[in-house]
């Protein structure tokens, strides 16, 4: 085996061609994981089955919402990369990640199957998943700062209203929240610190840890989702866009980092959580209406 190990080590080829297709195979192992793990949560007694439907609309938008919110992500994966480099790291890293997050996402879909049917607990769990999607609307500011930027002998834009409009709005639903994001959900992602020059299964360890981490408050945000979409296609998409992520980082960290902070991406991505932290506080509202 360690004379296989060598011959990927003295190829460029093997070394590129192996981590990558452990990807689909690390992919294909979890989704198989998510299914048998419905088909557990569906055996709960009183709880509504989740419907096994495959809709690619469905995993669309789990793909769509999962890498709007993995910037944070991308951005510590490309510096892990670089500080644990070689396809032996790689891999290390990339079935870690692809645990933590389907561990991750299979978790918040057991919570939501468990408590969706006490109506008071419900709506507090839809209620701070709303506030954090705010909280991640807030973020996305920072990657299109440069439509508020002020030039010589230009008035308002239309990106600069836009811009400042947005930072008003979500600077004030900010204040209102951080009080209780503060004491439910700490940011985490600031106790972060890099890893360099882990060994194999520390590094696995570690990387395994790293959506939980930097992603806890994405993991709540799916929360408010799970009433519009198939939480089946949903957890697939979030899954499969993980894997495409993984490929991306890995041909190229530091262009994949800036796709995933472009401007427009960035801008429509706050609208996108700006509504859906709004539907949440309705659904939250309804909850507590029907439980009254």
């Amino acid at each position: 085996m360690e004379s296989f190990y060598v011959k990927i080590d003295q190829s460029k080829i093997l070394s590129q061609l192996v981590p990558l297709a452990l990807t689909g195979v690390v992919m294909a192992v979890f989704i198989a994981l998510l299914h048998a793990a419905l088909l557990v949560f569906n055996a709960v007694p009183f709880s509504e089955p989740i419907t096994m439907q495959f809709r690619w609309i469905d995993v669309l938008i789990g793909a769509t919402i999962y890498l709007k919110t993995s910037i944070d992500f991308a951005i510590f994966i490309g510096r892990l990369m670089a500080a644990n480099p070689g396809w032996r790291s790689r891999v290390a890293i990339e079935i870690g990640t692809a645990a933590g997050n389907a561990f991750g996402t299979i978790l918040v879909i057991g919570m939501w199957v468990l408590l969706k049917h006490v109506d008071i607990l419900l709506a507090l769990m839809v209620f701070i998943a709303s506030l954090v999607l705010f909280e991640l609307a807030h973020g996305s500011l920072e990657h299109f700062t440069s439509w508020g930027a002020t030039k010589k002998n230009q008035g308002l834009s239309i990106k600069k209203v836009i811009f400042l409009l947005l930072h008003g709005f979500l600077d004030r639903i900010k204040k209102l929240i951080d009080p209780i994001l503060s004491r439910v959900m700490p940011d985490l992602g600031e106790k972060m610190k890099g890893k360099s020059t882990l060994d194999w299964k520390n590094l696995l360890k570690f990387s395994m840890s790293v959506p939980f981490i930097l992603g806890l408050d994405d993991f709540a945000g799916y929360v408010p989702l799970f009433t519009v979409v198939n939480v089946y296609g949903f957890a697939i998409g979030v899954i499969a866009s993980h894997t495409i992520l993984n490929i991306a980082l890995f041909l190229s960290p530091q262009k994949t980092i800036v796709m995933v902070k472009n401007e427009i991406v960035s801008f429509l991505g706050a609208i996108a959580f700006i509504g859906l932290g709004v539907y949440g506080l309705v659904e939250t509202v309804r909850i507590i209406a029907h439980a009254l």
